[in-house]
């Protein structure tokens, strides 16, 4: 009995430290924000409407995303807890899209349309997140402003 009880508290342990590695996305009342993160959205966004936020604790690295309207655009600001940005994710239309991309989605995918765009900035780096559609085939592309094709996740 006693093998049996250090085996299920081993079992636990394991399952709890597994649980903390894994994302986990939870939303979460804007005044409960921390104040780090509302100034520092506040700051770099006058005037913005905060629509809602989410808490995300990743490998016990924890993480906001704010989703804000500024000058008529609908922004997903991720932040530290202390308030630094990581990253800024903005929908776009794909006739928007640097000729480059567009050249290297046409030359790769051709045929498949296009049914979301988002430009990502992550400090002075900006990408594209392109979802593309071929019957019941859908890929997920992250693509450099350069036209470069970093990756390719075809989604089930």
């Amino acid at each position: 009995m006693r093998t049996f009880k250090l085996s299920l508290v081993a079992v636990l342990a394991i399952l709890l430290q597994v649980a903390g590695l894994q994302a986990d996305d939870d939303k979460i009342p804007l005044d409960k924000l921390p104040k780090a993160v509302l100034e520092a959205v506040k700051a770099k966004y006058k005037g913005a409407e905060l629509v809602e936020a989410s808490k995300e604790v990743e490998k016990n690295v924890t993480s906001y995303e704010v989703i804000i309207k500024f000058k008529g655009e609908k922004l997903e600001v991720t932040l530290t807890s202390d308030g630094k940005i990581e990253a800024v994710e903005r929908e776009m239309e794909a006739k928007d899209l640097p000729k480059a991309v567009s050249d290297s989605i046409k030359a790769k995918y051709d045929g498949y349309t296009i049914s979301k765009v988002e430009e990502v900035t992550k400090g002075e780096t900006v990408t594209y997140e392109i979802l593309v559609k071929k019957g019941d085939k859908k890929v997920e592309l992250t693509i450099g402003k350069d036209g470069k094709i970093t990756e390719a996740k075809e989604e089930k």
